[in-house]
């Protein structure tokens, strides 16, 4: 099978081009495969972090592609469809995360259905975080235009079904998160870090926006006492400043470490390695791509009972929801995983990383793509 996949791969950088590579490799193992990109993902105005782009010290592996769509110039939208059809594919995969990208995807996937091509969108988020009035009649235009949408958690799923009812869709977990390396010393990961190897250590990790609910984790570090130590790694999108005011008045100041960057591959490793519990104090979610990390260095999870938090971390057993949405639920939920016993948890981790491949992934959706014909678009 000849499978052409548009969306974002190197050099950009962030979970969904991350998502992709790895999927396009896993579709690579007995079909053809070809990576149409973004010569312009985002106009810079509206991109709210310090580059979209891989850096030198991101030591992001190149994947090779056809860079071709501009998603603010509409004369490279048709473009983008005919350049694909040209390479003749039996089927092309999408990412949808943002109805940002429904005006430049929509016509591209219109125009390959019309010439009998399968389309599959991976739904990532259906509808966002922080939602407008558009996305969900943007949304409801792009999905309708699928034979295929693959969901990775049963919230994605409902919010797929409560806008196009009718929609084929595949609900499979989403991966781990495999091409980061061994897990490093603990010892000498905290050393590197600068932190207090006699304190249990939380890891909050990954951009800073609002609806990740940082301050509440903060605020849950007085609750916790003396014992623990918190790590605060990731980009804010925006002003730091609330946080850090939280911080100096949280009285425990000395024992929350922020790293108030973009993290690279490469330093991803020591990071987790240092950490005993991952912490997800989200007030909004569908599946992370941060668990899918935790899971590859072993890493405990507690989380908020939000989106598909609960069936990727609770149903399996790798870690605790809270009770509530506060600081007080979060740092009820780090005790209880403590007095359980961190071990119990990793055992059930091991078990999952072994079910939750990339190999796996893309072979069910092939297999309902096979199962699905095409239909031309209206």
């Amino acid at each position: 099978m000849r499978i052409a996949y548009l969306s974002c791969f190197y050099p950009y950088r962030g979970g969904i081009a991350q998502f992709n590579a790895h999927l396009l490799e896993a579709l690579g193992e007995g079909n053809e495969v070809r990576a149409f990109n973004f010569t312009r993902q985002y106009p810079g105005f509206l991109f709210p972090g310090q580059t979209q782009y891989v850096t030198e010290q991101d030591k992001a592996t190149p994947v090779a592609s056809t860079r071709i769509l501009d998603s603010a110039n509409p004369f490279t939208w048709r473009r983008t469809g005919r350049a694909i059809l040209r390479w003749k594919p039996d089927m092309v995969v999408f990412s949808y995360w943002n109805s940002y990208f429904v005006p430049s995807h929509a016509p591209v996937a219109r125009m390959l259905r019309r010439h009998g091509v399968k389309t599959v969108t991976v739904v990532h988020n259906a509808i966002p975080h922080e939602p407008k009035f558009f996305d969900k009649p943007l949304a409801r235009r792009f999905f309708r235009l699928n034979d295929v949408l693959v969901s990775m958690c049963d919230a994605v799923t409902a919010d797929i079904r409560s806008l196009c009812p009718d929609a084929r869709i595949v609900q499979r977990p989403h991966p781990v998160y495999d091409h980061f390396g061994q897990k490093q010393d603990k010892a000498e990961a905290q050393r590197q870090l600068g932190l207090d190897p006699g304190l249990r250590t939380l890891l909050f990790f990954g951009l800073i926006r609002d609806y990740k609910g940082l301050d509440l984790l903060l605020d849950a570090m007085p609750l916790l006492g003396p014992g623990y130590q918190l790590v605060v790694a990731g980009e804010s999108y925006g002003s730091f400043d609330k946080y850090q005011a939280q911080i100096d008045a949280s009285g425990c100041a000395g024992r929350i470490h922020v790293f108030n960057r973009y993290i690279d591959d490469a330093q991803v490793p020591g990071f987790f390695s240092a950490a005993d519990v991952c912490v997800l104090p989200y007030r909004s979610a569908t599946q992370s791509g941060i668990t899918a990390i935790a899971l590859h260095f072993e890493v405990p999870v507690v989380a908020t009972p939000v989106g598909g938090l609960a069936e990727s971390v609770e149903r399996p057993g790798i870690g605790r929801m809270t009770e509530e949405i506060s600081p007080r639920g979060i740092a009820a939920a780090i005790s209880d995983l403590y007095a359980e016993g961190l071990e119990t948890f990793v055992e059930n981790i091991r078990t999952v990383k072994r079910e939750m491949t990339w190999p796996a992934f893309a072979q069910e959706i092939l297999a309902a793509v096979r199962n699905n014909p095409a239909d031309p678009a209206s």
